[in-house]
């Protein structure tokens, strides 16, 4: 029984087809196109000349075997040129010295997507070399802004290429009206000059079209937003940095807290307060009942924690229900009153850089922007490093990040 697969190769016809002993498929065909384009003067040419040395081309496996197309190219003399060379005919269909087709590269390409070349190589019983030279001339290392039709919300933030070493690059998104979330850059440093450099490749078609930009509180970037962006763009800082920041307060007396207790208390009553640290991190709402009961039991031995904590839950909860700028401003400077009042010293520092980012913090009530879609791809960036280890140069992270992203979109089946 004879089976038909389409080839998909376009401008040849098989010859032959055979599967070896070694459980391969050969395919040989030949070419069906009559010219050529010389690759001296451009101008077509159709006078035969021969052939090419035969190649074997891996393409997609057939049935589950290794499948290659074996083909002689034509070759063709041009009476144009003064010196009559011959030009070896190409075809759409592959690369000529890649060793794969086309169809090929693209099936590659999506295995590549979140895995490592050598994983890819393996599994294809193909060289690691072709699979790296496919990812390199396939897959872009920068940003073609014309794919682009507006950026809508940009995201700023920065991860450490090399734990420990604070060596760290900037990570540069755009949210899209849809939501959908798209990679700008990954620059070589945090510095203000870097950011501003690449903020201003943005074409100005585009750099209109942005209307807010979520970061955190370092200056390099903030600074960088107003001066290469247009004035009316929304500077936001993230809610989560910021939620962070009054956190940590609570946290630094939790310890100083446990600390006095530890000292205080028998070893039955400390005994006790085992599992408080998530407990008081933790939102309230959130906390399961044995959780609860750990809290209120510290809580009583710690009445100061118990104000600071309700402070904090107040505080969070402003930026869950506030529904407009003037409403939150109202209710943060009367919960500042309530902290100055308490006499507590642990959200010091954070009243400081209350006062300090006033203007950004509160254009987080405008339209509840944040950086939530730049820390998910953060994440998704650790992964990349833990799984291609040794990957740090801002370019190549680019490269396998854009391909975690858009290499089922650009590089399926049809």
């Amino acid at each position: 029984m004879a089976i038909e697969l389409p080839l998909q190769l376009p401008g040849v016809r098989v010859l032959e087809a055979k599967l070896t002993p070694d459980k391969k498929y050969i395919i040989t065909v030949e070419s069906t196109k009559k010219d050529t384009q010389c690759h001296k003067c451009g101008r077509k040419i159709s006078q035969f000349h021969g052939h090419g040395r035969w190649l074997e081309i891996r393409h997609l496996d057939v049935l589950g075997y290794e499948t290659y197309i074996r083909l002689q190219p034509k070759r063709f003399r041009c009476d144009y040129c003064d010196d009559r060379p011959s030009t070896t005919q190409r075809l759409s269909w592959y690369n000529p010295n890649t060793g794969v087709t086309k169809a090929y590269e693209r099936y590659l390409l999506r295995q590549l997507v979140n895995s490592t070349i050598t994983d890819v190589s393996h599994k294809a019983g193909i060289g690691y070399d072709v699979v790296r030279n496919v990812l390199e001339r396939r897959v872009q290392q920068q940003v073609n802004w014309h794919e682009f039709q507006e950026l809508g919300i940009l995201g700023i933030d920065e991860i450490a290429v090399r734990k420990g070493h604070k060596d760290y690059v900037a990570v540069i998104t755009s949210q899209q009206a849809n939501g959908q979330v798209k990679l700008l850059a990954i620059l070589e440093d945090r510095k203000k000059a870097t950011v501003i450099a690449f903020l201003k490749t943005i074409p100005e078609r585009l750099r209109n079209t942005i209307h807010t930009v979520c970061t955190d509180m370092w200056e390099g970037y903030t600074n960088a937003v107003k001066e290469a962006l247009p004035d009316n763009v929304q500077l936001v800082i993230d809610r989560f940095h910021v939620a962070r920041k009054y956190r940590q307060g609570v946290d630094a007396l939790r310890k100083q807290e446990l600390k006095r207790l530890k000292q205080e208390l028998s070893k039955a009553e400390y005994k006790q307060l085992k599992g408080h640290l998530w407990a008081v991190r933790y939102n309230w709402a959130n906390l399961p009942e044995k959780k609860k009961t750990i809290l209120e039991k510290l809580f009583y031995y710690s009445p100061v924690l118990a104000q600071a904590h309700q402070l904090r839950e107040q505080l969070t909860g402003i930026f869950d229900k506030a529904r407009n700028p003037t409403q939150a401003i109202e209710q943060i400077q009367a919960w500042k009153q309530h902290v100055i009042d308490s006499g507590l010293d642990c959200f010091d520092k954070f009243l400081k850089m209350l006062d300090d980012w006033w203007e950004g913090i509160i254009n987080y009530f405008h339209q509840r922007n944040s950086s939530g879609f730049v820390e998910g791809l953060n994440n998704k960036i650790k992964t990349l490093k833990r799984r291609c280890y040794g990957l740090f140069m801002p370019a190549h992270l680019f490269q396998r990040l854009y391909l975690d992203l858009e290499g089922y979109r650009l590089f399926s089946r049809v």
